[in-house]
């Protein structure tokens, strides 16, 4: 590869290089129509947002941009080009390139060898290494995070600080356009804020910003002007300062959400898990000591890394307890495993959905009836009949999207597959769910059926433990409240007792 500077080191950046735009985009899957006649327009040096639910298109236009697939129909022009790329190589050698929100980085790696992956800059076949420091140095310096060291292998860096080695390689890849997809998700408030600096400044080199999130606060923070998509169309487009957010979710759900977090009436009854000086093998320090009741939603806060994974995963078996005390219905049984946890009534929802908490390649409804087969089957044969309508049931109570039960996972938006692994808690019957930011990646109306439903659930009597990174969903759905600091849980107190600042600083007092 011969040498020339990439676009974001160039004083003499012609910004024009980042206008991209879209016309009429048709995609099909089989009978399934994804995207239908899809049009917006990104023009140089600004962040344009991508807003829409899961399942509104976003992820497949985004594709087709980047070249990871192709259009059935329509057009696209790049820098006032014809813009029609065979491939992701393609797009990114006409200057687009795409970070994904599940990171796409050789763990083992270094950052240097990371950033410069399929890129590399040769001289008679051989890597010119100095060259390849000095860009990488550059675009990290760029980004403000020149403390970054070269030869760190990239499995021991944190999950924002690998991000911003996929942010180098598009640079160094010599990107005009670059696409975030939900890149926050993942990140912690302080991390979250270092990578809007990072976005501005790149904005402020000419770059052109598309950005794809769920979180409409951060849209109104960083985006310039939004697009919103809606079963597979274009249905609103303008600049984020004439718009509030009201008007954003309206047009993303077709309706108004009058209430995002419903309240729905229910009464704690007697105590169902008791937990006491618990620690686990992840965290010696650690130390926690909670108790839920019948019919209550009891959050736990904190910060990523701060021990609630750990918490409710030693809770349900999946870690091994070194010490304390765990009670499920008044029946001690501390070294429980994750069987039989399920048979004493706890369900356990993973904030990994992709890698714990769903088998993609498999069907909704053998993902929804895994953990309690028993009830269809008679003398060791499965009665498909009667499995299948059992689905169905549960599939409307959640209220899913999908062509039917047999219907790959893999398949269906973010927020359906959260429903399903929600479905499938309801299905296992549980008397005590276990939740690990069960929002996590899902658009805003997904997120309030995922709310009506832990609302209907305590009504009927299911202890909820919910952890989540987000406050505001906390203080709209939990009737007690638990704050984890580095491996110790705080007394839970009754949610009007908190507020957002003591949170936080109960979050970073250890």
């Amino acid at each position: 590869m011969r040498w020339t500077p990439p676009a974001c080191f160039r004083a003499d950046l012609d910004v024009s290089e980042g206008s991209l735009q879209v016309r009429d985009i048709v995609k099909s899957f089989g009978a399934s129509r994804a995207l239908n006649g899809v049009t917006f327009e990104l023009t140089p040096g600004e962040v344009h947002a991508i807003v829409g639910e899961n399942g509104a298109g976003k992820s497949t236009l985004m594709k087709v941009v980047s070249g990871a697939i192709r259009a059935d129909g329509g057009s696209m022009t790049l820098s006032g080009i014809s813009y029609d790329p065979r491939s992701a190589r393609e797009a990114k050698q006409r200057g687009v390139a795409m970070i994904y929100q599940e990171l796409a980085l050789a763990p083992h790696l270094s950052v240097e060898a990371n950033v410069m992956l399929g890129q590399e800059y040769t001289r008679l076949g051989v890597v010119r290494r100095h060259t390849h420091r000095e860009l990488v140095c550059a675009a990290l310096s760029l980004l403000d995070h020149s403390e970054l060291k070269l030869n760190a292998p990239v499995h021991t860096l944190g999950v924002a600080a690998r991000q911003l080695v996929e942010i180098a390689r598009a640079l160094v890849s010599d990107a005009r356009v670059i696409i975030f997809d939900e890149p926050t998700s993942s990140l912690t408030e302080h991390d979250s804020a270092r990578l809007f600096g990072v976005i501005r400044k790149l904005r402020a080199k000419g770059l052109s910003i598309v950005y794809i999130s769920h979180f409409l606060e951060e849209v109104r923070a960083i985006a310039d002007r939004y697009t919103v998509l809606r079963d597979g169309r274009t249905v609103a487009t303008g600049s984020i300062a004439d718009t509030d957010q009201r008007t954003l979710i309206r047009h993303m759900v077709g309706r108004v959400l009058e209430e995002i977090y419903p309240k729905i009436p229910h009464a704690p009854g007697e105590t169902i898990l008791e937990v006491s000086a618990l620690q686990t093998r992840h965290s010696f320090s650690m130390r926690a000591d909670l108790s839920v009741r019948r019919g209550e939603i009891l959050g736990i806060a904190g910060l990523i890394g701060a021990g609630r994974t750990e918490l409710i995963r030693a809770i349900f078996g999946l870690d091994r307890v070194i010490s304390g005390r765990v009670i499920v219905k008044g029946d001690e049984n501390t070294s429980a495993t994750p069987r039989q946890r399920i048979r004493q009534g706890l369900g356990f929802l993973s904030e990994d959905r992709k890698e714990e908490g769903l088998a993609l390649s498999r069907s909704i409804e053998d993902n929804l009836t895994y953990p309690a087969l028993g009830r269809h089957a008679r003398w060791g044969w499965l009665n498909l009949r009667e499995r299948r309508r059992d689905v169905g049931h549960f599939l409307k109570q959640v209220n899913v999207r999908c062509q039917g039960p047999g219907q790959s996972v893999g398949n269906l938006s973010g927020g359906n597959q959260q429903k399903i692994a929600m479905a499938r808690l309801l299905h296992q019957g549980a008397d005590v769910l276990l939740l690990d930011d069960p929002t996590r990646g899902i658009d805003v109306g997904s997120k309030a059926e995922i709310y009506r439903i832990i609302g209907e659930l305590a009504a009927k009597g299911v202890a909820v433990v919910m952890v989540s990174s987000s406050l505001p969903e906390l203080f709209g759905v939990c009737d007690r409240l638990a704050v984890m600091c580095r491996g110790t849980l705080s007394a839970a107190k009754p949610i009007t007792e908190w507020n957002q600042h003591s949170v936080m600083d109960s979050a970073t007092a250890g």
